[in-house]
C-alpha cells in the first residue's frame, strides 16, 4: 500500500515532487534514460490511439481500447520522470519557454 498523497490544488512542482517519491516506491528509479524515453514514446503512441478512437478514426478491434484520459496521465507520469532524471523544473522551464514563444511571429 502506498503512503503518497498529492495536495488539492497541487503545483507543476508539486506533480513533479509526487513522481519522483513515487519513481522510489515503486521502484522505478533504476530505470536508465533510454528505458524511460522508450516508455515514454510507448505511451504517446497510445494516447495518438485513443485520440484515433476519440475522433472516430478506425483502429484494430482485436487491438486494446485505450482511454484517452488515462493515455495522456501516462505521458505526463513519463515526461515528469524524465524532467526529474535530468532536474528540470518543468515549471520554469515552460515559462521561460513560453516568454520566449511570445515574442515569435506566429503566421
Amino acid at each position: 500500500m502506498s503512503n503518497l498523497s498529492l495536495k488539492n490544488n497541487p503545483t507543476l512542482k508539486d506533480y513533479q515532487a509526487y513522481i519522483k517519491e513515487m519513481v522510489k516506491e515503486r521502484g522505478f528509479d533504476k530505470e536508465t534514460i533510454p528505458e524511460i524515453f522508450m516508455m515514454l514514446s510507448e505511451e504517446v503512441g497510445e494516447m495518438a490511439k485513443a485520440s484515433r478512437k476519440c475522433i472516430g478514426m478506425s483502429t484494430d478491434n482485436n487491438s486494446r481500447k485505450p482511454e484517452l484520459a488515462q493515455e495522456v496521465a501516462d505521458v505526463f507520469i513519463y515526461l515528469l520522470d524524465i524532467c526529474n532524471y535530468f532536474d528540470v523544473d518543468l515549471e520554469k522551464a515552460f515559462r521561460d519557454k513560453e516568454e520566449i514563444n511570445k515574442k515569435r511571429t506566429w503566421q
